[in-house]
């Protein structure tokens, strides 16, 4: 059962630090050829290695309409709004709002599944938002918006807030629909060939833009093998895995622990310490992933 859980959790750690390494290469090169160097090795290395493992490449004649829709939102839409978003935000602000994800999906697999949420369910997707908050938000600014409200004229709300938000709404829509796109092929290949799909418009768009690989240094191509080995092949393998295989609010609210994951890295790599209010948000997102996954023997209705 531990190692279970350190399966579960493993994606959300690979995704948490795999942000700090696309945001230190972001100063150096696009968005678009960041999301490219993510996606697209991680793909063909998924397409090379998996037919060795005894995972058949074949994908269902049913699945292919979902799969298509579903490397369009996932990883075209997502990744794309994802990479462009982190350009002009904050890693800090960047992980509140691809945090919002849990709340976006338990919404979608209430809708679609007729997954129970119950009050203890809605007060572990809050207490997860305010625990993302705490550990994304600057200091002062929650301060001001705990005091004053929310003053949201004096935000700086740019494009990338907008993007990132765009990102989260897809990825989403994407845990739903891994589902339906697996319903009759193995998740690992449909994970495989939606990266390689969904990746080739990136590429169309980073070679109409220009791609600006002569500009990367020797440490970001390190960093992108991480992101892409890491952070996508495996953290997208286990994550999809895990989405066709357990319940969808519960597993998902995982998520709310990939900002804890990139402040450790940040911690480890840049030797960035944790305010208060971060220490805080660390507990609160670790009591919302306990009071969602356990919210059916929390909450027992009377008969």
């Amino acid at each position: 059962m531990p190692q279970r859980w350190m399966l579960m959790v493993l994606p959300f750690a690979l995704w948490g630090s795999s942000m700090v390494a696309m945001k230190l290469v972001l100063g150096h090169v696009d968005p678009w050829t960041v999301a490219c160097l993510r996606i697209l090795p991680a793909a063909m290395a998924m397409v090379l290695v998996l037919p060795m493992t005894g995972v058949s490449l074949m994908v269902a004649r049913e699945d292919w309409g979902w799969l298509a829709l579903f490397s369009l939102v996932d990883v075209s839409c997502a990744q794309g709004l994802l990479s462009a978003g982190l350009q002009t935000t904050g890693p800090g602000l960047g992980s509140v709002l691809i945090d919002t994800q849990p709340l976006l999906v338990a919404l979608l697999a209430r809708q679609v599944f007729g997954e129970a949420i119950n009050p203890v369910g809605w007060l572990g997707l809050l207490t997860g938002l305010g625990g993302v908050a705490c550990l994304g938000l600057p200091e002062p600014l929650l301060q001001n918006l705990w005091l004053q409200g929310p003053a949201l004229g004096g935000l700086s709300w740019n494009r990338g807030v907008a993007l990132l938000l765009g990102s989260a709404m897809a990825m989403a829509c994407g845990a739903v629909l891994c589902r339906f796109a697996a319903r009759q092929s193995h998740v690992l290949s449909v994970t495989a060939w939606h990266l390689l799909l969904g990746g080739l418009p990136l590429l169309g768009i980073s070679g109409w833009q220009g791609s600006g690989l002569q500009t990367l240094l020797a440490r970001d191509w390190w960093l992108m093998a991480y992101a892409s080995g890491g952070g996508t092949a495996l953290g997208y393998g286990l994550f999809f895995w895990f989405v066709t295989r357990r319940e969808l609010t519960g597993f998902t609210a995982l998520t709310f622990l990939t900002p804890v994951f990139a402040l450790a890295c940040g911690w480890l790599v840049q030797h960035e310490h944790l305010e208060t209010t971060q220490w805080i948000g660390v507990l609160l997102a670790l009591v919302a992933v306990t009071l969602i996954t356990r919210r059916q023997q929390l909450w027992i209705p009377k008969p």
